[in-house]
């Protein structure tokens, strides 16, 4: 199949939506699809308000439905609710297209945590926006369970996988003189990070990541070490050197970076919430715990051998196949038509308006040239200018003269629009052919009855 996916998370960001689709893809192709993405690349964009590795194209709409016109797929998936999900979203609802969609981060309380935007509102947005897709896709089946709640879409659960040749158990490793608790992600104040570096515990807090809250970490906590963002392939040396991987976010919906560390053989320490509930559960790979200091003493103790082998249990194959199975065909096969597959319709705006222009003016000229009764008609509007000019009446009555005019003349347009159509399909005779002939010229002829009587009441009074 051609699928095409739309997102406006992609690289150079680094974060769980980046590579869950990277991946993704890299699977569709060993299946045999054919994979196209609209991303910011290629687009004007600006830097996102508070996340500025996210890009928002500025009015992407026109160039959103070039592509997807150009590319005709037979799967569209709209994967973010940003400017290029969105016109992806319009272009789909105008032209009567089915899509699916995908939830991959807890939108309304990041911005709740940024803004404090009442929750309500934007979980508003996301019912209207996903209310139109086949289906939503969705990572655990507690986010499965928030939009049933919030009456978002039809989710499906769509889980994660990790690369277990990239992510695994260094050799030879050595024990460190001074447990390593470590994290791996966004350094932005909905990862609820302080949690974590406020831990007290005779051990060293590594951070490895990027974001808007990283000076203000570093100075506030000389003692943690702050690593800055890493390569995918770097993170595994990180995730070999520590001893425990520490996850004090609330607003993640999976977390990749569980699965990343786990498959290295780390074990966890993180909080009863959504996310951790879902991937790490009661599998012994981790200790959730809502005293994350707790919750890091009790995963010193686990077993590297244990998160290693829970790892192996997540694939990126069986959820790309998962992902394959969800996806719908973007038109109903019953359907013949598609204006999509309409090359004269791609036109928007002012381009189309001056498309417009022309090919009025030509219709105009061609009827002027070849058609008789046009030329005829157009005599009509001599005549109808002479009365308006030379005998009195009023404006109600000089009204309903032009307009009669105009009648004739576009009744004429469109009856010998139905000619030329059909003589473009046979010159030869058919019934049907002929009814539909006389029924243009049926109407041709009460528009010219229509004249008369308007013309004549004017000249009697």
């Amino acid at each position: 199949m051609k699928i095409l996916i739309v997102t406006d998370a992609w690289y150079p960001q680094v974060n769980g939506v980046v590579r869950t689709l990277d991946e993704t893809s890299k699977q569709l192709k060993n299946l045999g699809h054919e994979i196209k993405f609209i991303t910011p690349e290629g687009f004007l964009s600006v830097p996102c308000p508070t996340y500025p590795e996210i890009k928002l194209s500025l009015f992407p709409g026109a160039k959103v439905s070039s592509l997807i016109r150009e590319f005709n797929p037979d799967c569209l998936h709209i994967s973010t609710e940003g400017p290029l999900g969105l016109s992806a979203r319009s272009y789909a609802c105008r032209n009567n297209l089915a899509f699916t969609s995908a939830y991959h981060t807890r939108f309304p309380e990041y911005v709740h945590a940024r803004t404090k935007i009442p929750l309500n509102i934007t979980y508003a947005f996301l019912r209207w926006f996903h209310g139109r897709s086949e289906l939503v896709m969705v990572p655990t089946a507690e986010v499965e369970k928030d939009l049933i709640k919030w009456k978002i879409g039809n989710p499906q659960i769509w889980a994660r996988g990790v690369d277990l040749e990239i992510f695994k158990p260094q050799k030879g490793r050595r024990k460190n003189k001074k447990p390593i608790l470590l994290n791996v992600g966004r350094v932005a104040v909905e990862k609820n990070l302080e949690e974590f570096l406020k831990i007290d515990l005779p051990c060293e807090k590594w951070v490895v990541g990027d974001g808007p809250a990283l000076k203000t970490l570093q100075k506030k906590y000389p003692d943690v070490i702050f690593h800055g963002a890493k390569k995918k392939e770097e993170l595994a040396y990180y995730y070999n050197k520590a001893d425990v991987f520490v996850f004090p976010s609330k607003t993640d919906t999976f977390g990749l970076v569980l699965l990343e560390a786990m498959a290295c053989g780390l074990p966890v320490a993180a909080l009863p919430v959504s996310g951790p509930i879902d991937v790490i559960g009661n599998s012994g790979a981790g200790v959730l715990n809502f005293n994350l200091k707790e919750a890091s003493k009790k995963a010193l103790s686990i077993s590297r051998r244990v998160p290693r082998e829970y790892a192996k249990t997540f694939s990126w194959e069986t959820t790309s196949k998962t992902f394959e199975s969800y996806l719908v065909s973007i038109r109903d096969k019953d359907n013949t038509y598609n204006i999509e597959d309409n090359p004269h319709k791609g036109n928007t705006g002012v381009t189309r308006a001056l498309h417009a222009a022309k090919n009025s003016w030509s219709g105009l000229i061609f009827a002027i040239r070849e058609e008789s009764a046009f030329r005829q008609e157009m005599i009509l509007v001599i005549i109808s200018l002479l009365i308006i000019t030379f005998f009195e009446s009023s404006s109600t009555e000089k009204i309903m003269m032009i307009f009669t005019t105009t009648l004739v003349l576009v009744i004429e347009l469109l009856n010998s629009s139905i000619e030329a159509a059909i003589d473009r399909i046979s010159f030869d005779y058919h019934g049907l052919s002929k009814r539909a002939k006389d029924y243009g010229s049926a109407a041709v002829m009460l528009s010219l009855f229509l004249w008369i009587l308007i013309h004549g009441i004017v000249l009697i009074n």
